[in-house]
C-alpha cells in the first residue's frame, strides 16, 4: 500500500482498440529463420517476434498486417531470454523439437514478467497481432500435472494482457477450448486439422465473423485438393506449408 504522501506511480493506459481481423483474409506464415521473403501475396503475414524491424516496416509499408510468433508453453534454449526462466518452471524435453522444454503454466506469476517484455517487444515492433505457440499444453507429457482449467487460466490471462497493448490475439489449436475463448480471441490459427478431420471444431470463429487461419503439412500428404474444397464450405483461410515454416507456401485454389 503506497504511503499517503507519496503520489503512486502512474501505469500506462491500457489500450482500448486492437485489429480485428475478419473472414477470408489470405496468410502467410514463415517464422524458420531465414530472411523473410516479403515478396508473397498475402493480406496477413505471421513471423516470428524476432524478426529484424526492417521486416515489420516493409511488410505494413505494403499494407499487410502482421503476426508475431511467440511460443507461451515451451522455453526455447535459442531465444535472447532464455536464462530468464526459473529452473523450477521447466518441465520435460519438447518430444520432436530439441532445445525446447514445456512450461508450467500454473506458475503465471513467474513467467509474467517474461510474456509481459514479450509482448512489450511485439508491441513496441509495430506487430498488429500475436501467435501464442503451445498454448494447447495439458495434454501434453509436461511433467506438471497440468489440467484444462490451467490452460484456460492461462489462455484467458494472455488474451488480457495483449489486449491491453492494443494487440489482437490468435487462438493456437486447442479445438477443445473454442467455447470458452471464441469470445475473447479473436482469430484462430489451427495445424493439420483437416488431416485430422477437426476442422469443423473451429466454425464458431467463423460464426462470430473472425478468420480460422488453417495451415496443412506436407509430411502429412493427405489430399490437399479436397481439403481445400471443404475449407471454402468452411470459409477457412487455408494454405500448405512445409512443417520447417520456410517460406514455400501453397494456397488453396
Amino acid at each position: 500500500m503506497p504511503s499517503t504522501s507519496q503520489p503512486d506511480t502512474p501505469h500506462p493506459t491500457p489500450e482500448t482498440s486492437w485489429w480485428h481481423p475478419t473472414v477470408g483474409l489470405t496468410w502467410q506464415w514463415h517464422i524458420n529463420g531465414e530472411e523473410v521473403d516479403t515478396s508473397i501475396e498475402a493480406d496477413v503475414y505471421d513471423i516470428d517476434l524476432y524478426a529484424p524491424q526492417a521486416t515489420i516496416d516493409e511488410l505494413h509499408a505494403k499494407g499487410r498486417k502482421v503476426i508475431c510468433y511467440m511460443s507461451v508453453g515451451s522455453w526455447e534454449d535459442w531465444r535472447p531470454d532464455k536464462d530468464q526462466f526459473p529452473p523450477e518452471v521447466l518441465g520435460n524435453d519438447y518430444d520432436g523439437w530439441p532445445g525446447e522444454k514445456w512450461l508450467d503454466i500454473r506458475e503465471i506469476d513467474k513467467l509474467a514478467p517474461i510474456m509481459r517484455a514479450r509482448l512489450d517487444l511485439c508491441k513496441s515492433k509495430g506487430f498488429d497481432a500475436v501467435e501464442p505457440d503451445n498454448m494447447e499444453i495439458y495434454t501434453n507429457d509436461t511433467g506438471f500435472p497440468l489440467t484444462y482449467a490451467d490452460q484456460l487460466k492461462f489462455a484467458l490471462w494472455l488474451a488480457d494482457e495483449a489486449h491491453q497493448r492494443g494487440l489482437a490475439i490468435g487462438q493456437k489449436n486447442a479445438s477443445d477450448q473454442v467455447a470458452d475463448l471464441v469470445n475473447v480471441y479473436d482469430f484462430a490459427i489451427t495445424e493439420d486439422y483437416f488431416f485430422y478431420d477437426e476442422a469443423e471444431t473451429m466454425k464458431p470463429y467463423i460464426n462470430a465473423s473472425k478468420p480460422v487461419f488453417a495451415a496443412e503439412y506436407t509430411d502429412l500428404g493427405g489430399d490437399f485438393e479436397s481439403f481445400c474444397e471443404k475449407s471454402k464450405q468452411l470459409n477457412f483461410s487455408t494454405i500448405l506449408k512445409n512443417r520447417n515454416l520456410d517460406a514455400w507456401i501453397q494456397n488453396c485454389p
